[in-house]
């Protein structure tokens, strides 16, 4: 995720990073200028066509179309930012689920207690670091600490690894209130954080799997393409020439709409505006460090 300050607007303005939208719209925009440049020639100068000829009814057309498309994209880029902050929520729940879980324990394990306590430094960031690769889609191994606890190398990369670390976490809980390490009303303080843990990566799961419907996407599209490309023929009589540079600043802000759109719909990826994933789970094993 790009860090900026939303003040220093000429910073913003001047500056382009990959993700910049004029990037990616930049080949369109030659092609759509080239193409309203040619209505332009062909119903003026070709066809010698005057205001009078029906095509000036789309002008009318446009007038109408225009304010649907407008509330269309409006309504499409909302849905998407819900999304993506949806996903940054629901990553805040896990670091503070995950702070909560070590305090609590930190107060319930003995001081020396080492074995335990190396435990948890490594399972509660460590279900941090397989949810993010898990929401990549990538099958990684890593190691928190010089020395892996052995009980990690039982996890299996090509199944749901977020799972199987809550299941370690769990059943290392049982054996601690079996081993009489803590009492059970402590096991009940604990059953909240734990449980939390698949409640957040079921959320983002379901963040992950379920897009935005294709016929209404597609439609916009649809939409979108249909009014761009009859544009220049019912401005042509009005603008003239003018409609080249107007056809081509339409198309980049409404095109733009939909391209941050589609970015932002899905919040896991590595696209520069995605959730810095990585970087909240380096926090999260930062800070279960300084706990417990």
């Amino acid at each position: 995720m790009r860090i900026y300050n939303p003040k220093h607007w000429f910073g913003i303005l001047f500056q382009f990073h990959k993700s910049d939208t004029l990037r990616k719209l930049y080949p369109l925009i030659i092609a759509i200028s080239l193409y309203a440049t040619g209505v332009v020639y062909l119903e003026i100068y070709w066809l010698n066509l005057s205001e009078k000829s029906p095509v000036k009814n789309i002008f009318y057309l446009h007038n109408l179309l225009g304010f649907a498309l407008s509330l269309l994209l409006v309504f499409r880029t909302n849905t998407a930012y819900d999304r993506w902050w949806e996903g940054r929520k629901q990553w805040g729940s896990l670091t503070n689920n995950s702070r909560n879980l070590a305090i609590k324990l930190q107060a319930f394990l003995q001081p020396t207690d080492e074995h335990n306590r190396k435990f948890f430094r490594q399972a509660i960031p460590l279900y941090a670091k397989v949810l993010s690769e898990h929401l990549l889609q990538e099958s990684t191994r890593f190691a928190l600490d010089d020395e892996e606890n052995p009980e990690f190398k039982a996890i299996d990369y090509t199944k749901h690894a977020p799972n199987q670390v809550a299941r370690l976490i769990n059943d290392k809980i049982a054996v601690m209130y079996k081993q009489k390490v803590i009492s059970g009303e402590q096991l009940i303080f604990l059953n909240n954080e734990v449980s939390a843990l698949t409640d957040i990566c079921g959320a983002c799961e379901r963040i992950k799997n379920t897009p935005i419907p294709y016929s209404y996407s597609a439609f916009i599209k649809k939409f979108f393409f249909i009014y761009i490309m009859t544009l220049p023929f019912g401005y042509v009589f009005t603008l003239g020439f003018w409609v080249v540079p107007v056809v081509a600043i339409v198309f980049y802000v409404l095109g733009s709409l939909e391209l941050i759109a589609e970015e932002i719909e899905d919040p896991f990826g590595r696209d520069s505006n995605d959730l810095p994933m990585a970087k909240l789970a380096e926090n999260i094993r930062k800070h279960v460090a300084e706990i417990i």
